[in-house]
């Protein structure tokens, strides 16, 4: 019997797990230049942690949640989202009573019952930006900023930026309300029917085509806010000009979980069709009052990484003049012709590794042409050779990958001269 991975499982293997990681360190860069501090979270929580913080009416809980009683007889779930065990954690910590806002990130999967297809899966991967305890819209900008140098620094060239706000308790049920005597009044299905009397903004994020047309002239909320609310959604649209951050206005943008509030947002990617939603997120202002905490506004975003990846390999796809991006992979690959060799050629990998190169090498009796196949494969920008002639000789042969040129430097110099071209 041959086992495979559960159906609706993202997996990532060499080489292209080099993509993966690229994408989750351009976040992960990018937040710790804004200095979000790092966290590692649980996979599962009590099942009433997102029964309460994701809303028991959204899909997500309804639908999508893999839970089960454990063997301790407890109520236990995978986490379908971070935002509300990351609250959780922040609050059981009391990092909240610190300085705030409370700034973190956080990587890894989540699960959800999918249907899978490309970019939608049931375990799948996710980047997660929270900061916690003010409600500045300068950190809703902030927040925006972080994903959207990330895309850029990936080469990611075709995305849009989506901006709405959702208001808040104070002016949402008057929305709540126009909305669904609007949706009441049109001809959609039993189970669209019964969303209008839990969630009515869901029916708005609805992707079929005849709900589409007729919500076409569905009310928004831009046009329900408060003044407190329209203050602070024009203050974020500002602050994101002149950060040169171009947006596009979406008044018909929902997010599909029920603690967002005020500024929501969404990256969309022009080539992913379906599934172009790339990251998105937005505030979450009653969140933790919603879990047993105190008020403490919040605001984040998410990125799915499984779709950080497609994204990347269809823009790339259409640039094939673009020079490859070797440094995901190694940098340097020795060749080691001969079994004497390969103390030297060991020797060198591991001086080169020292100085912080990402270095490999061949094992094994390989011969020259399958050991430099292997070298072109690792991605790196040069092979280093250590044959016979070169032994004899107290040399190295470099090759550079790219242009195939070459040179022999004595073998005291070899560290030294790799070090100097791939880390300049």
């Amino acid at each position: 019997m041959t086992f495979q991975a559960p159906k609706g499982v993202s997996e990532y293997v060499p080489p292209r797990s080099a993509l993966f990681e690229e994408a989750r360190e351009a976040f992960a860069n990018s937040a710790r230049r804004a200095c979000y501090g790092a966290m590692e979270t649980a996979v599962f929580e009590d099942t009433a942690l997102f029964v309460r913080g994701v809303g028991e009416s959204s899909d997500v809980v309804r639908k999508e949640m893999y839970s089960f009683e454990d063997r301790g007889g407890r109520e236990i779930t995978l986490r379908p989202e971070f935002t509300a065990g990351v609250l959780r954690s922040v609050l059981e910590n009391n990092l909240h009573k610190g300085a705030l806002p409370v700034k973190v990130w956080t990587a890894g999967p989540a699960f959800r019952y999918e249907r899978p297809q490309a970019g939608r899966y049931r375990q799948f991967y996710q980047f997660d930006l929270e900061a916690i305890g003010t409600q500045d819209p300068a950190v809703d900008a902030e927040t925006i900023a972080v994903g959207y140098d990330a895309y850029t620094a990936l080469g990611l060239r075709q995305f849009t930026l989506l901006l709405n706000s959702l208001g808040d308790p104070k002016c949402r049920p008057a929305y709540r309300e126009a909305l669904q005597n609007f949706l009441r009044g049109l001809g959609l299905d039993a189970e669209t029917r019964e969303r209008i009397e839990l969630n009515p903004l869901r029916v708005l994020d609805d992707k079929r085509p005849e709900v589409r047309d007729q919500t076409a002239n569905a009310p928004v909320m831009m046009d329900y806010l408060c003044a407190e609310c329209k203050a602070h959604h024009d203050t974020v649209r500002g602050l994101l000009a002149g950060l040169g951050i171009p947006f596009t206005d979406a008044p018909r943008l929902v997010r599909g979980l029920d603690y967002y509030t005020r500024t929501t947002y969404e990256f969309d990617h022009a080539l992913l069709g379906a599934q172009s939603g790339i990251g998105g997120g937005g505030r979450y202002d009653g969140l933790s009052e919603d879990i047993g905490g105190p008020p403490l506004p919040g605001i984040g975003f998410a990125v799915g990484l499984d779709r950080a990846v497609l994204a990347i390999e269809s823009e790339r796809a259409l640039a094939p003049g673009e020079p490859a991006r070797r440094n995901a992979g190694c940098q340097v690959f020795g060749v080691p012709l001969g079994e004497d060799t390969h103390r030297s050629m060991l020797t060198l990998v591991t001086a080169l590794r020292r100085a912080g190169v990402r270095a490999d090498m061949a094992f094994g009796a390989r011969g020259l042409k399958g050991a430099m196949k292997a070298a072109d494969r690792s991605g790196a920008a040069f092979a280093a050779l250590i044959g016979g002639q070169e032994r004899d000789h107290g040399t190295v042969r470099m090759k550079d990958l790219a242009n195939g040129e070459q040179h022999d430097v004595p073998a005291a110099e070899a560290a030294a001269w790799l070090i100097e071209r791939v880390l300049r």
